[in-house]
């Protein structure tokens, strides 16, 4: 059993650490509540702005259809893995990676896949394994849509220019504090709506739908991009304050156990003294 002075600096060393974890979980709380009520306020807007794109889409003839909704053969894949530039979240940066990798291995095996990153985190792994074409972790130092549109326009022209046949974006899709979904999604080229009954496109649009498809494409995607970055943004909050709270409830155990083996060592001393002080007045007497 260890020492009394060894107990005592556990205990201490654990007791830090709890209240490092525990400030740690309300400065998560405080920021996880502003971003998931960004989150939530966002997704109408973005779903039904891609629902009404996919439906314009689908409407239009082949001859007329975007560039940004061109199929050609697979043979380049970039793929957009969002992360976070910070750890302690668990296991949140740990299943980008996971995901990417599976992408890589499995999905389009056989193909060339490189990679944005998009947080230092899944950057410092997948840069030294893959080829990463940009680091984009910056923009979390002002997470702004305008900020994240100049990244989009970025893959836009990636793709327009043929240098990638197909663009994904993987990251962690905010579902409630403790739980994320790692999400991959297509973000280039567009998949129109097929055969789809329920799509009403007995419309009279002014301008054409051409026109119309054209000034939707690039908001759209943007919106895309803007919503994976801020549910990630969310979720990051989330697995930290999930991941924090779990630290300081196994510290507080831990603490518990030490002060309770340090009172035993402390009583198993004290006894020891009584003892040995009873013992030695025998000896005196007889």
């Amino acid at each position: 059993m260890a020492n009394l002075k060894e107990l005592r600096s556990r205990i201490t060393s654990v007791s830090s650490t709890m209240q490092i974890t525990s400030a740690m979980k309300m400065v998560s709380a405080a920021k996880l509540n502003k971003a998931q009520m960004a989150i939530t306020a966002m997704r109408p807007y973005a779903d039904k702005l891609t629902e009404l794109l996919q439906s314009l889409s689908a409407s239009l003839d082949s001859d007329s259809a975007s560039a940004y909704a061109e199929e050609r053969e697979v043979n380049k894949v970039l793929v957009v893995a969002i992360a976070s530039n910070r750890g302690l979240a668990g296991a949140f940066n740990t299943n980008i990676i996971k995901a990417s990798r599976d992408l890589y291995q499995n999905t389009y095996a056989g193909k060339q896949v490189d990679f944005v990153t998009i947080g230092k985190k899944v950057n410092d792994i997948v840069s030294k394994t893959h080829t990463v074409i940009a680091n984009k972790s910056q923009v979390y130092d002002d997470l702004t849509f305008a900020n994240v549109a100049t990244i989009a326009e970025e893959l836009m022209v990636l793709f327009t220019n043929r240098s990638y046949d197909k663009i994904v974006v993987v990251y962690n899709k905010f579902r409630n504090a403790a739980s994320q979904d790692v999400t991959t999604e297509q973000f280039l080229p567009i998949v129109p709506v097929k055969g789809n009954e329920n799509v009403n496109l007995d419309y009279v649009f002014e301008p054409s739908k051409e026109e119309i498809v054209e000034e939707l494409i690039p908001k759209s995607l943007k919106t895309q991009l803007y919503k994976a970055i801020r549910d990630s943004f969310a979720s990051e909050h989330g697995a930290r304050m999930t991941a924090m709270h779990k630290a300081t409830d196994n510290a507080t155990e831990l603490r518990d156990a030490l002060k309770l083996s340090y009172n035993k060592a402390r009583q198993a001393s004290i006894t020891n003294e009584i003892l040995e002080i009873v013992g030695g007045a025998e000896a005196l007497n007889n």
